[in-house]
């Protein structure tokens, strides 16, 4: 099993790191102009760190490997996932699948920081009634399987694939809201709940009423009187003003490597390049062993001496056959088991067969192997921007939750200035000579600005859907999303990686859960020592009095 690599701490603490009374200050490799120094413009650069993941992440080493060739058969005849070498970069993903106690932590944000909003509490919660069966007597779940405390680290179930989306949306924000509050670059969550004379937010105060979202609070929108924290950033910019206590400071940037990025479902090929987990039977990058499941072995039973015999997962035997025989229960689980069961794979992450299935972020199609790219594969992209409703000062537009409002994007490339504050403005742009756009030539309207939103496969290759056709002879519409796993009520056959279904965003079922997954900044080796390496050399410290 690959061993977790040391968490680097992101070393703030240090002044020297600051205004380098550490030791030498860092420099510009190519100007020789020192950072971290009030008096030649106060640019703040902290050092390089690799940071770590957030709660319950997992690193996950990428690499090479053949997407879908676990599958030593197409059991279902659709033809779907033909071979294909791929490269899946290096990310982090839940050690564990969604627990019905983590979705109660989101239901829990929801009632006390929109309190007033039944609608969007309604739309977060799970359908309890995919236990409903016409001829099963399931009811006990559809009353307890959500909230009784039984159940509260059994995997959520009845969650689409949209309230997946949005439960990442709230982790992001969550994470990064607490990791400022408790480091004191926010209000801290005492003095936030108005119990600690600074007034308060909608997280139980009376005095600021806006939600904490990442994106905002990185535009410089979340801050001021209430908001402020008591060890904020100290500010070096000569432009900057002085706040209570004299001293200049500053919000977090994304530059400083305090906040994390943000949580989001794990794209097919990432899932499945997890569970099958190849890393543990790789040595010197020859693969030892293939793998049917995310174990080793061709079957479903332990092959250990002390585990002999013993069911793998979490799955349905046969007919009729949920959990095994009374007296002596093999895989001890009647419908969904707590997410930490079984044994992990060789990446450390439980139950990535059977269990529950789980959502993906991919968009499904029956070709889509053959056509995605090679590296980081994946079908789904809608490209959006956000809404400015400032152009000129860049102040981003917000919904009645405090997010930023995001629309399609109508561009695959950076727009010249003058457009870019007409498109904001549902404007043309006016024209200008070519030396007042830096010898950009204007006067033209780009087809970017016509409103027709950017889709990637106007680039190569194109995915026609015939919409009147779905629900005549098609399931598939840019609406099938894929998810995999196998779940407590499929056969083993499901269990394989390779494996693909796919169900409409909005529907949910009793055998359908998910994680999360997170892209990894920097590096992409997670554990280097004892690998070998060429020795890089340091760059020579610039001394400007010689």
């Amino acid at each position: 099993m690959i061993k977790h690599f040391t968490q680097s701490a992101l070393l703030l603490g240090c002044v020297g790191l600051l205004l380098g009374s550490c030791g030498k200050p860092m420099r510009s490799q190519k100007t020789g102009v020192a950072y971290n120094n009030k008096y030649n413009g106060g640019y703040m650069r902290f050092q390089k760190t690799h940071p770590a993941p957030g709660p319950g992440l997992i690193p996950i080493e990428g690499g090479t490997f053949v997407l879908g060739g676990s599958a030593d058969q197409d059991v279902t005849y659709d033809y779907n996932n033909t071979r294909r070498r791929v490269t899946v970069a290096s990310f982090y993903m839940d050690e564990t699948e969604v627990s019905n106690q983590d979705w109660l932590d989101y239901l829990h944000y929801i009632s006390i920081t929109y309190p007033g909003d039944r609608e969007l509490y309604y739309n977060a919660m799970p359908d309890t009634l995919v236990w409903r069966r016409p001829l099963s007597y399931n009811e006990p779940y559809v009353d307890n399987y959500l909230r009784h405390p039984a159940f509260q680290d059994y995997p959520v179930v009845g969650v689409t694939w949209e309230q997946a989306q949005e439960y990442c949306v709230f982790r992001t924000n969550q994470i990064n809201e607490n990791t400022l509050r408790e480091t004191g670059r926010l209000a801290s969550w005492k003095e936030a709940s108005g119990k600690g004379g600074a007034g308060g937010t909608a997280n139980g105060g009376t005095g600021v009423t806006q939600p904490f979202d990442t994106d905002i609070y990185l535009n410089g929108q979340y801050k001021g009187q209430g908001i402020d924290g008591k060890k904020m950033m100290p500010d070096m910019n000569p432009l900057a003003k002085p706040g209570n206590n004299g001293k200049a400071i500053r919000t977090v940037r994304m530059e400083d490597g305090i906040l994390r990025p943000a949580y989001r479902l794990p794209t097919e090929a990432e899932w499945e390049y997890a569970a099958l987990g190849l890393a543990g039977n790789t040595d010197f990058e020859n693969i030892e062993d293939g793998k049917i499941y995310p174990w080793n072995g061709m079957g479903v039973r332990s092959a250990q001496k002390r585990t002999r015999g013993m069911i793998m997962a979490n799955f349905k035997r046969g007919e009729g056959d949920n959990m095994g025989v009374g007296g002596s229960l093999n895989d001890k689980a009647d419908i969904t088991a707590p997410v930490r069961s079984y044994q992990p794979n060789d990446f450390g992450l439980y139950n990535m067969a059977g269990n529950v299935n789980e959502w993906t972020g991919d968009t499904y199609r029956q070709l889509t192997f053959e056509d995605v790219e090679d590296f980081n594969p994946y079908r789904g992209n809608e490209y959006t921007n956000k809404r400015l409703a400032d152009p000129e000062k860049g102040i981003y537009a917000k919904d009645k939750y405090g997010r930023p409002i995001k629309d399609a994007a109508k561009s695959n490339k950076k727009l010249p200035w003058n457009e870019f504050i007409a498109q904001q403005q549902g404007q043309k742009p006016a024209t200008t000579t070519a030396a007042a756009t830096g010898g950009v030539p204007t006067g033209t309207v780009t087809a970017s600005l016509s409103g027709k939103p950017f889709k990637a496969d106007q680039r190569g290759f194109v995915d026609s859907v015939d919409n009147s056709l779905y629900g005549v002879t098609t399931l598939v519409n840019d609406h099938s999303k894929v998810y995999k796993g196998g779940s407590w009520n499929d056969r083993a056959m499901w269990l394989n990686p390779a494996t693909r279904r796919y169900m409409d965003q909005g529907e949910a079922s009793a055998e359908v859960g998910f994680r999360c997954a997170m892209s990894m900044v920097g590096t992409s080796e997670i554990n280097p020592s004892g690998k070998s390496h060429f020795s890089v050399k340091k760059p020579k410290p610039y001394n400007p009095k010689k």
